[in-house]
């Protein structure tokens, strides 16, 4: 093996390493085994996560459940045989379950 040949795989060790190292830091894989090292810490983190999570989903449902009270009222509106007096009923017990629940 040359000199010649030598260095061109040195530099490509160096351009594959510093890649290698430049994708390391767009994963933050020091933060990551830093956080695995403190147990504590994970902990926190995954609850906070579990918190934001869980209050996500509640207030999507929330948003989903209203919008299809109002798309099922439209239906009632449109007054649909069959379909028109199902919803009204639905509508009803829910409009019922709200007025019970209010304090």
């Amino acid at each position: 093996m040359t000199r010649d040949d030598r260095d061109e795989a040195v530099d490509s060790l160096r351009r594959a390493v510093t890649r290698l190292s430049i994708n390391m830091e767009k994963m933050k894989l020091a933060e990551y085994v830093d956080l695995l090292h403190s147990p504590w810490r994970l902990l926190w983190v995954n609850f906070i996560s579990g918190i934001a999570r869980g209050l996500g989903i509640a207030i999507g449902f929330a948003i989903l459940g209203a919008i299809l009270l109002i798309v099922l009222q439209k239906l009632v509106d449109l007054n649909i045989p069959l379909i028109g007096g199902f919803v009204a009923d639905i509508v009803e017990i829910v409009q019922q379950q709200l007025k019970s629940r209010s304090y």
